[in-house]
């Protein structure tokens, strides 16, 4: 599944190097024992940090976004709901982080959703907003791989 406006098309190369290096990893690696935290891959380049959460509903949550690292999503144990908006023209609900890449964001008032399952990912670009983490029908555990990808 790809979610993205025409005109973002030519700007993102979902099968790169490093995005198939990304896909490797979540085929090959044992993700069910990863350690939590960061996991190297390629460096700076690409790397997973291994996430346990419960969810919680959208409304206690803001929109993120990146400015360096694509996010390649993906659920290892659980659902969840990850809300999703161009970022352009969403109010900053608080200042950049420049070193750790990372923005919070207002919500709109209609974003997209889509329901993840163990075994799904979904791939954000830079202009993507989103909201991963939301409770799908009750809050419930989930255990999450983020694979960072340098645009």
């Amino acid at each position: 599944m790809l979610v993205s406006c025409l005109d973002n098309s030519d700007r993102n190369d979902y099968l790169s190097d490093r995005m198939r290096t990304a896909y490797a990893f979540l085929r090959e690696a044992d993700l069910a024992s990863l350690p939590l935290g960061r996991t190297d891959i390629d460096g700076d380049a690409v790397f997973a940090n291994v996430q346990e959460y419960e969810t919680v509903p959208a409304a206690d949550k803001q929109m993120e976004a990146h400015r360096r690292y694509y996010d390649v999503q993906y659920v290892v144990a659980g659902e969840e709901l990850l809300q999703y908006a161009p970022l352009d023209g969403l109010a900053a609900a608080a200042p950049f982080d420049e070193e750790a890449d990372f923005g919070l964001f207002e919500t709109p008032d209609a974003p997209s959703a889509v329901a993840l399952h163990a075994g799904d990912l979904a791939v954000l670009a830079l202009e993507d907003a989103h909201k991963p983490g939301c409770a799908l029908h009750a809050p419930s555990p989930v255990r999450k791989i983020v694979v960072k990808v340098l645009a």
